[in-house]
Formats: C-alpha cells, structure tokens, sequence
C-alpha cells in the first residue's frame, strides 16, 4: 500500500510560492489604487461639498475604503500563505491535517482548509 502524501515537495512549494508572488504584485498595485483614489477625494474640495449635497461622495469614499480594507486583507492572507511556505506548512488543511488539493490551492493560494473541511464549516 503506497503512504500518503503529507506535504508537498520543494518543486511544488515553488510553484505556488510565484503564484502567490504574483497575486501579491496585482494585490498590491490594487491597494495602491484604491488609497490614491483616497487621497483624491480626501483633497478634493468639490468631493467635501458634494459629499454635504446628496451623500454621492460619502458613499463612494467608503465604497473605496471598503475595497482597501479587502485588498489589506487580501495581501496579509497571501503573506500569510508565504511564511506557510517558508515554515514546511503550506497546503495541509487545518482542520483536517490532509493535504489542500493542488487546483484548490492554484485558485485561492492562501486557502487554509481543503474543500471538504469549508463545506463542514459552512454546514454549520
């Protein structure tokens, strides 16, 4: 009987590792974005009155703090997921201690739980 796989190789950890490397390049830029598009409004003196007219800017101001908040978040997983990496932890659910399926962890490289284990939690 052939012992299962409790970790995933160097060769593997490096594929995922540039995975992660480029979704935090695009995160990033993405986050950067948002805080510009932040300060623009936050020195706009047409914003401010605006804003005191009709609610239009003050609802774009936190829909825009909103995404920074989720990219902020995004980035600190995808951080997260690196010292994984680094640490010989990387792709092991923690719920389960069974290796994260390969295509889950291509399509959400910060995943901590195998598909099995987010459909329990979900359940309950």
């Amino acid at each position: 009987m052939a012992r299962k796989k409790t970790r995933y190789n160097k060769k593997e950890l490096a594929e995922f590792e540039q995975i992660i490397s480029d979704k935090l390049d695009v995160a990033r830029q993405q986050l950067q974005y948002y805080l510009d598009q932040m300060a623009d409004n936050a020195q706009s003196s047409d914003a401010k009155i605006r804003g005191l007219d009709d609610g239009n800017g003050t609802a774009e101001s936190e829909r825009v703090s909103i995404m920074a908040g989720r990219q902020r978040k995004l980035i600190q997983h995808l951080e997260n997921a690196n010292r994984r990496i680094q640490n010989n932890a990387y792709g092991i659910c923690r719920v389960t201690g069974e290796l994260i399926a390969k295509d889950r962890l291509r399509a959400v490289p910060h995943a901590t739980l195998s598909i099995k284990a987010k459909q329990a939690q979900s359940r309950n």
